[in-house]
């Protein structure tokens, strides 16, 4: 993990960390969106007050792709920065990281898709999220989509844990309900997944287990209002420790579903999770019931007298009404025309690094079921 700077106005903390890394230059990397709040403007003042020189990188999309990782190295490289900030969600945190990969490392970003291809040192990371969802600031991923095989590449590598993650819960108050929902439910999404994967250890456990209580009791409250302070607080938390848990555990078939259908089409990735993991977390029942029914007691719900199997259907169920509650949609197809393309993305996702830990043996045939049952 990183080093992690939490609490509220934390963010004024950045210029002092990029001088503490020995940056010089800054390459900031934000969603189009940071440019209409107040976020940039101050990591742009901190920075100067600390003496330090900037470039701003907005040309990114919700799923963010290989062109667009391309043109930051380029800019990068022409301005001849020497470290990177990611400033947003999951979408900016991980080009950063991408760029940061490609300024030292030869080739495309497509060479280091998979486990363990970076060779070479990448330049001082500073991760600043305003969601509460993806993790991507401690986290050793990176997801770029290859927009010519139209796919979601998983980057996977201890080089692409950030240097330093600044989580400033005030972030999260100017996020929209919708994207609040979404977000969360991914939190949600990582920590179930991280808790029943095949690589969890009792240090995961503990990250997976607070997040998916904390997202029981918060994510509520914090879609319901922007200025529920103790509610951002405690998703940021969620978020934070989720992410310690599936970068360490890694993910599951949700993840492996969900980035096949983000490479082909402009979803929210929290309402595509969202979608498909009550059915997953039915799917995987039977390889761990011991764990989901502790899941259910997590939520919240009471499971005495139930057998594992019923008390883990039991949080399927909750699950389902926690989505239902928060206004996430319920059916892909809600979202768009997906059906015609299930087989493709079946293949895909089978391919994905995230299957491999998935707690119950997944086929091909497997896959096109859960997704047409979630259409």
């Amino acid at each position: 993990m990183p080093e992690v700077i939490f609490g509220n106005g934390s963010i004024r903390q950045v210029g002092e960390c990029c001088l503490r890394l020995g940056a010089k230059k800054l390459f900031i990397v934000c969603d189009p969106d940071i440019l209409n709040e107040v976020w940039l403007e101050m990591v742009i003042n901190n920075c100067l007050e600390s003496g330090l020189e900037y470039v701003v990188f907005t040309d990114l999309t919700i799923n963010p792709k290989d062109t667009e990782v391309e043109n930051g190295r380029k800019m990068y490289i022409q301005h001849q920065c020497d470290a990177v900030i990611g400033l947003g969600g999951g979408s900016a945190i991980d080009v950063a990281k991408a760029v940061a990969l490609l300024s030292t490392n030869e080739g495309t970003i497509h060479l280091y898709e998979g486990i363990d291809k970076i060779t070479a040192a990448l330049p001082p990371q500073i991760m600043i999220p305003t969601t509460a969802g993806s993790g991507s600031e401690v986290s050793q991923f990176s997801i770029i989509i290859d927009s010519i095989r139209k796919k979601k590449m998983t980057i996977v590598s201890k080089s692409l844990i950030p240097d330093i993650a600044i989580i400033d819960p005030q972030t999260l108050s100017t996020k929209s309900p919708q994207l609040t929902a979404a977000s969360g439910l991914d939190v949600l999404t990582h920590a179930i997944e991280a808790y029943v994967s095949v690589a969890a250890t009792p240090l995961t456990d503990v990250h997976a287990q607070n997040a998916i209580s904390l997202v029981a009791h918060y994510l509520r409250p914090s879609v319901a209002s922007r200025l529920n302070v103790e509610a951002k607080a405690k998703m940021a938390i969620a978020s934070l420790q989720a992410g310690l848990a599936f970068s360490n555990a890694i993910l599951g078939a949700v993840h492996a579903m969900s980035h096949a259908v983000g490479g082909r089409f402009p979803f929210y990735h929290g309402e595509v999770n969202a979608v498909l993991l009550p059915y997953i977390m039915e799917f995987n029942l039977i390889a761990c019931p011991e764990r989901f029914s502790f899941i259910t007691e997590l939520l919240g719900e009471d499971i005495t007298g139930l057998s594992s199997i019923e008390a883990g259907r039991k949080g399927i169920h909750y699950v389902r009404q926690l989505s239902l509650d928060i206004g996430v949609p319920q059916r892909l197809s809600e979202m768009g025309n997906v059906e015609p393309y299930i087989s493709e993305m079946s293949k895909i996702a089978l391919e994905d690094a995230c299957m491999i830990t998935n707690p119950r043996d997944i086929t091909l045939n497997d896959v096109e079921a859960l997704f047409k049952l979630a259409l």
